[in-house]
């Protein structure tokens, strides 16, 4: 399932979705492959569905300079109650994955523009 997951992030950051997966490998007269075809969020239990959305719900912690910082977990008991989790250490599992994967691209993009604006400063004059 983490595999899955991942993929399916994956290709919704690369902008390739399932159908256009599809659509590439008709116009290349190739067969689909199983393991490259990106997923659906129907792959997924009920369980992952409720998780991601209760990050989606949590706040940003968002610093100036520093970037993205994690989720503000002060609302998860409610949003728990509401969506009435039952395997609370699998959703925490979840949402903790998502938020090392949404600091890990925050820092990256981050340092992405730093450098950029860093060569600009100390381009040709």
């Amino acid at each position: 399932m983490w595999k899955k997951l991942e993929q399916l992030y994956e290709s919704l950051e690369s902008g390739m979705s399932r159908e256009k997966y599809f659509r590439m490998c008709e116009q290349m007269g190739k067969e689909p492959n199983p393991e490259r075809t990106p997923p659906d969020w129907e792959e997924f239990p009920q369980s992952v569905l409720n998780a991601v959305n209760i990050f989606n719900q949590l706040g940003d912690r968002v610093y100036p300079e520093i970037g993205y910082i994690g989720k503000d977990y002060t609302n998860l008991p409610i949003l728990m109650q509401f969506y009435d989790v039952s395997d609370k250490e699998f959703l925490l599992e979840l949402i903790h994955w998502l938020d090392q994967r949404a600091i890990k691209k925050s820092s990256e993009d981050l340092k992405r523009e730093y450098d950029k604006l860093k060569r600009k400063s100390n381009g040709p004059k």
